[in-house]
């Protein structure tokens, strides 16, 4: 567990930050890109909950934990890691879990007849401005693998979220029936 006594080090003033090898990396690195860019999921996930209740609000607390260990992760490389360290790894069993609860939401709404908006409730806007920004890690963690080592099942998760979030924000706007859908055409 972390116990943080002083927030600021004085020691990231430079342009760099450490990662949890050790090793200092400058703040604009595409690993530090990657797990910034979940810390940005996560928050807007926290602003969502605010709108959000019942499962949909369970759920996705237990996804802003998920994304902690993303985040631990993607700041822990395989390169570096100490002689009987173990690192904390996004495991396959968290995708699964996001594959079952997407599945379970998505049984209680209708086919899609078009794409969707961002919009309608609170909740959902939220909803898909997070699945919006959980997009965008996924772009940067798949250019960071290109170049390093990332965990797979890391990939995995994300790339599934942004599936959960989106059909969350389909479920909490009333189960699909207040969804803004998109018509082609319709201001030419």
């Amino acid at each position: 567990m972390v116990a943080l006594t002083r927030i600021y080090t004085r020691t990231g003033d430079d342009g760099t930050t450490a990662l949890v090898t050790g090793e200092r990396r400058p703040k604009s690195d595409l690993r530090v890109e990657s797990y910034g860019t979940i810390d940005e999921t996560n928050a807007h996930i926290g602003a969502a909950r605010l709108y959000a209740d019942g499962k949909v609000d369970a759920m996705l607390a237990r996804i802003q934990n998920d994304l902690f260990d993303l985040g631990a992760d993607l700041s822990t490389p395989e390169a570096g890691l100490k002689p009987g360290r173990e690192a904390l790894r996004i495991v396959d069993a968290q995708t699964d879990r996001l594959e079952a609860e997407i599945d379970e939401l998505n049984a209680e709404l209708s086919p899609l007849r078009s794409f969707v908006l961002p919009g309608g409730s609170p909740a959902a806007a939220h909803l898909h401005l997070a699945r919006t920004v959980a997009r965008r890690a996924e772009r940067v963690m798949v250019e960071l693998a290109a170049r390093e080592a990332v965990n797979a099942s890391a990939i995995r998760y994300i790339n599934r979220l942004s599936d959960f979030l989106f059909v969350a924000a389909r479920f909490v706007n009333d189960r699909g029936a207040t969804d803004v859908l998109w018509v082609p055409g319709q201001n030419r």
